[in-house]
């Protein structure tokens, strides 16, 4: 009877057995796809994998900023300004959960450009948005509803944000209907406005402590900023400030 037993125990477990290798196989292929290759850092590698359809580029310097000024960091969000506004140019990243939250449209300065952003700067009234890395800040309700306040950290680049109201909020001229009508998003006063649809969970997952890295090919800000050339003791200042 003991032996009947441990037979049909055997019996019962090896159906199970047999469905947890794939799963156990795939774990382990998952495990060696993320081992990033020779010569990129694994935040990047992590980026890309998460998003392949950003611009490798754009996902090479926010890794490289955010490693520079703070390597712990839980989220992270990604703006593209290279792109048109027609196309998906904003993506959410949990980075310690390996997610990717949010890809999404996201709009530019009245000042910047048309449908394809190409002028930025750090000065007031100009309508123009900013480049670089900015630590997000307490979320409110203000003029166009709930918005996130937002922090630049990169003297003479973005370090005028708060100053300027550069907050991420949602706009009805956000949407794939007004690119339909017009052949872009409609644009701010330099805000990165997003679909109202998606304002609060996009907010909520963002706010207080995390950061925004705005992506645009400037040769001067390349050149420059202190966040894209680590080890540096002054940018990890910058940040922690």
């Amino acid at each position: 009877m003991l032996f009947y037993l441990r037979a049909s125990t055997v019996i019962v477990s090896l159906p199970l057995l047999l469905l947890s290798l794939p799963l156990q196989a795939a774990s382990f292929f998952s495990q060696v796809a993320s081992t990033a290759p020779p010569g990129i850092s694994p935040l990047h590698h992590q980026l890309l994998q998460l998003a392949p359809s950003a611009t490798p580029e754009a996902l090479r310097l926010a890794a490289q900023s955010l490693s520079c000024a703070d390597p712990t960091a839980e989220r992270l969000a990604v703006i593209d300004y290279s792109l048109p506004s027609t196309e998906p140019r904003l993506w959410v990243f949990d980075l310690h959960r390996h997610k990717l939250l949010f890809e999404e449209l996201v709009s530019h300065g009245q000042g910047s450009g048309d449908a394809l952003a190409e002028v930025f700067s750090n000065t007031p009234e100009s309508h123009q948005s900013s480049i670089g890395l900015f630590r997000t800040m307490n979320s409110y309700y203000g003029r166009n509803g709930y918005s996130l306040r937002l922090d630049g950290l990169e003297p003479e680049v973005n370090d005028l944000a708060f100053e300027r109201a550069i907050v991420i909020h949602g706009a009805d001229y956000v949407s794939d209907d007004f690119i339909a009508q017009t052949g872009r998003l409609g644009r701010s006063h330099g805000c990165p406005a997003v679909r109202e649809d998606i304002t609060y969970p996009l907010i909520d997952s963002l706010k207080e402590n995390q950061y925004v890295f705005a992506y645009y090919p400037d040769e001067e800000w390349l050149a420059t900023s202190q966040f894209l050339r680590c080890p540096n003791d002054n940018a990890r200042h910058l940040a922690q400030r």
